[in-house]
């Protein structure tokens, strides 16, 4: 009972304070406590909240609208620095501000450093006029030294008189002075004053933040994240206490980083795909043509590429792309205004809780425009031309979508095949010179298995019809023909069945031609990769036999048969050699053939949209590296985040990470085709995975994460230093594959949502929220199939899982105006299984930034029990004080929200920002 009345004693005090506080603070600790907290370095040095007493106006009959400006100056510095002002508070001559102010270490302060409040009212918060009440000074020494870190100030106005008076109350000071003393153990006293010991809870609430990963100061945080700002609140609660808020908006590297190795890719790629149409041989003069038509396009995407990747490699600009930049072509693989949004909040027993959210502009092709609508349109056509289409030289090419996938999966398996019986080949050689028995057993059995790999691949129906195929494009196969005029026929190639047939056609048609290489002469091609394989068994299997007998034998046999018994050194290797010549011989032209057949094949598929092709192709590709490069960022501080939260990583190897994307785009005009691109982009995410490594050094470079892979499919190396590495469970560690489920919720919200639900359409919308809802509810049985529900993390709410996808399903299928319940009960679902949370509007500016702050103080409500009464102020003081409102100055130049008036009569409520925030100017 005694250890309960104590605390609760001390839970009236801020929850900072715990000294019995008898004596004054001793210079060499207040130096302690500015000096910063090396446990946690996102701790303010000084924190301090401002409350107004008895505020008097010349106009007796009207009541401030009030707020407080902070400034500073450290001797020997002459002038005044601003360093933050409070929210306003309307209507009251005694107001208590939320927003609290927060020296952090970067501000340099010492016990000197001298403090002006300056109190304002404002009477008009749209103009922004206002007039200052008074100002009051004091030394930060004079705070610290008092008894109960609290100020009583009289606020004198510019004549000297009185209008009211200042309470500056300080909630973090001496504890820091005195938990770095027992962090470090030093001596009990300092110049003969006594310390007092540590409160147990207080040491409890310090291993929390240990363990916390600071976005400034964390090794990787801070080699993927930078240009942090912070802001601090103090929110009251219902049961009396208060929420201590650090508010944190971080850009990246990764904006950057990301693009540049991206673009890289694709011009490897593409620059591949030409070598491999250059490399088909040479072909017959329709068919060359048509080749040389492909060539064209795709060097001319490769020079785009090539000049993109020029243009992002000569980028000396900040680590983000602000929104007025958004059109520009040099940066438009870069994401738009890519920031993360960080909120962390501590309790009364010092528990840290954060949230964070990754906010970027919509992915979407700005550069291209709009006025042929989004990437969901445009695929759609580009399949409606594919199926009817033709060129104008009227040749026409039809091939099932599944054959085309199978083309490139040969491809890609001839590749890697190809390369690894090479290596082992080779390998298998070097062990025969080395006589090693051993690793001439061990290497051929690799080599075996991945030959047969390779003959599996190329024993199949399709490639043999397109080797077919290529062989009748041959120009010696066109001779041997009676040739028709080229005025009156040409090539027909139809896929029929999965049997390709080549034919002459036209109106004089004189011969109807079958192609006469027969699916044999293919399979004696594969055949005899089989045979030189087997040849080489049976001789190692002989080597390895001889050696095994006993010595006598051997020599016996040599007396006998000088060749069969020899064990002279180099045999193995010159027996082997000539059957490993064979082997690589016969190989590299199975897989020449079977690639150059695949390649031709998917000429003749692209060629009759070869132009639509390459322009949609694009366009997919500035959309999706602007998606990726949010996803990295978001996977890396969540799985920074939970590095010792075993219940994440395990959902996290075994069913993958869900990564939920919110947008406010409206259905209208051109923000609807940004929309379309957008849900192209993040569907697109399916094809990524992550794989977790150790990192080769300690510096910055050596934690960014690095792509590799095509267009079917990437991969992002994230690497951790080593002890964070070592945390990571055995089969993160062994290099599993990390898979992404993404899902999409749309709610348009501004005046332009309004027209298209009086006049237009919301289809998009709904498909996009239905389809979302079932990949979202599918995520789910996965995770209840195989996973416990204390995988997941606690909530303080009284809807369980299962009843919130109720709800939020129901809401999904209601034809209900700006429905925004769905963005907050999809944000829920989000955090409640583990996901990464991404906001998104046409800038990640203006709509973002009210649905960030929204969430921010839904989380404190429901989470953590901030008082209701309070909701609106501090919702208000967010977004007038907050990060957000300084995201807006750092892409357009002020700090003012891209709304009017009558644009937020169409806003839903929650939605508006407070008077003063907003007005015109360009997003």
């Amino acid at each position: 009972m005694a250890g309960g009345r104590e605390r609760g004693s001390r839970i009236q005090r801020p929850w900072s304070v715990y000294r019995a506080s008898t004596f004054e603070l001793s210079s060499e600790i207040i130096g302690l406590a500015l000096a910063g907290n090396n446990q946690d370095p996102d701790e303010p040095v000084l924190e301090f909240s401002v409350s107004c007493t008895d505020l008097v106006t010349p106009n007796l009959e009207r009541k401030p609208n009030s707020f407080v400006a902070v400034s500073c100056t450290t001797p020997p510095q002459a002038f005044w620095t601003k360093h933050a002002q409070t929210e306003v508070i309307e209507g009251t001559s005694n107001p208590s501000f939320l927003s609290s102010v927060a020296f952090f270490q970067e501000s340099n302060i010492n016990p000197q450093t001298q403090v002006k409040l300056a109190v304002y009212d404002v009477k008009d918060r749209s103009q922004g006029t206002m007039y200052m009440l008074g100002t009051t000074l004091f030394p930060i020494k004079e705070l610290m030294q008092d008894k109960s870190h609290r100020l009583e100030l009289e606020l004198r106005s510019a004549e000297n008189k009185r209008v009211g008076k200042v309470v500056v109350a300080a909630w973090q000071m001496e504890d820091k002075a005195v938990q770095r003393k027992a962090v470090g153990q030093l001596p009990d006293s300092i110049t003969g004053r006594t310390i007092l010991s540590v409160d147990e809870s207080l040491t409890e609430s310090m291993g929390v933040r240990i363990r916390y990963a600071s976005l400034c100061k964390d090794t990787l945080l801070r080699s993927v994240f930078g240009g942090t700002m912070s802001r601090m609140y103090r929110f009251p609660t219902t049961d009396g206490n208060h929420l201590r808020v650090l508010e944190q908006m971080a850009e990246s590297v990764l904006s950057l980083n990301i693009p540049r190795q991206f673009v890289k890719l694709l011009l490897e790629e593409d620059t591949a795909r030409v070598c491999e149409l250059e490399e088909l041989g040479e072909l017959s003069p329709c068919w060359e043509n048509l080749r040389r038509q492909i060539l064209t396009h795709y060097q001319t995407t490769i020079l785009t590429y090539q000049g993109t990747l020029s243009d992002l490699s000569d980028y000396r600009g900040p680590s983000f792309k602000a929104s007025s930049l958004k059109a520009e072509r040099k940066l438009e693989f870069m994401p738009t205004n890519l920031h993360v949004q960080r909120m962390r909040v501590q309790d009364e027993l010092g528990f840290d809780h954060t949230y964070d959210v990754i906010t970027i502009g919509a992915p979407a092709a700005h550069c291209q425009g709009f006025k042929n609508s989004g990437l969901r349109k445009l695929i759609q056509k580009f399949e409606e031309a594919k199926k009817h289409g033709t060129l104008s030289s009227s040749q026409s090419i039809v091939y099932i979508p599944e054959d085309i996938v199978r083309a490139k999966e040969i491809i890609a398996h001839i590749n890697t095949l190809k390369t690894q019986v090479s290596y082992y080949a080779e390998r298998l050689s070097r062990a025969a010179k080395d006589k090693s028995a051993s690793g001439l057993e061990r290497t051929l059995s690799i080599l075996t298995d991945k030959t047969r790999q390779l003959v599996t691949v190329c024993d199949c129906k399709l490639l043999a019809s397109a080797i077919q195929a290529l062989n009748a494009a041959r120009p010696e196969y066109i001779a041997s023909k009676a040739s028709p005029s080229a005025e009156s026929e040409q090539v027909v190639l139809r896929n029929d069945q999965d049997t390709l047939l080549a034919k002459w056609s036209g109106s004089n048609s004189r011969s109807s031609l079958h192609v006469d290489w027969h699916e044999e002469e293919w399979e004696k091609v594969w055949l005899n990769v089989d045979k030189s394989l087997e040849c080489i068994i049976q001789r190692v299997d002989k080597l390895l036999q001889k050696e095994k007998r006993p010595i006598s034998e051997r020599q016996d046999t040599s007396l006998t048969d000088p060749q069969g018994g020899s064990t002279k050194k180099g045999e193995w290797s010159e027996a082997l050699y000539p059957l490993l010549t064979t082997l690589t011989e016969c190989v590299a032209m199975m897989s020449d053939t079977a690639k150059k057949s695949m390649v031709f094949l998917l000429m003749q598929d692209s060629a009759p949209t070869i132009a639509m092709d390459v322009s949609l192709q694009y366009r997919r590709d500035v959309v999706f590296c602007q998606t990726l490069t949010a996803l990295i960022c978001g996977f890396i501080i969540k799985l920074r985040n939970c590095l010792r939260d075993n219940g994440f990583l395990r959902q996290l190897y075994t069913i993958g990470l869900l990564a939920e994307y919110e947008s406010l785009l409206s259905t209208y005009g051109e923000e609807l085709a940004m929309l379309e691109d957008m849900s192209i982009g993040i569907m697109d995410l399916r094809n990524v995975t992550f794989k977790v490594t150790q990192a080769t050094g300690s510096s910055a470079p050596d934690m960014l994460p690095i792509i590799t892979g095509n267009r079917d499919g990437f991969n992002v190396r994230i690497p951790l230093p080593s002890t964070m590495f070592d945390a990571l469970p055995r089969e993160i560690q062994s290099g599993m594959l990390l898979r992404v489920q993404p899902v999409h919720f749309n709610v348009g919200i501004n005046e332009q949502q309004t027209l298209a639900e009086k006049f237009g359409d919301t289809s998009l919308q709904e498909n996009i929220n239905l389809e979302s809802l079932a990949r979202l509810n599918s995520y789910y049985e996965q995770f209840k199939e195989v996973l416990p529900e204390d995988c997941l993390p606690r909530s303080r709410s009284q809807t369980c899982l299962p009843e919130l996808l109720r709800f939020l399903g129901q809401n999904v299928n209601a034809r209900k105006n700006k429905n925004v319940d769905i963005l907050w009960q999809a944000a829920e679902v989000c955090r409640r299984l583990n996901g990464v949370r991404f906001t998104s509007c046409k800038s990640a500016k203006d709509r973002t930034a009210m649905s960030v702050t929204l969430e921010q103080c839904l989380i404190l409500q429901h989470e953590h029990g901030m008082a209701p009464q309070v909701f609106t102020q501090a919702l208000d003081c967010m977004r007038s004080e907050g990060c957000r409102r300084e995201n807006t100055f750092k892409n357009v130049g002020s700090r003012k929200y891209a709304f009017n008036s009558l644009q937020l009569k169409a806003f839903p409520r929650y939605y508006r920002p407070p008077d003063g925030t907003f007005g015109k100017v360009e997003t």
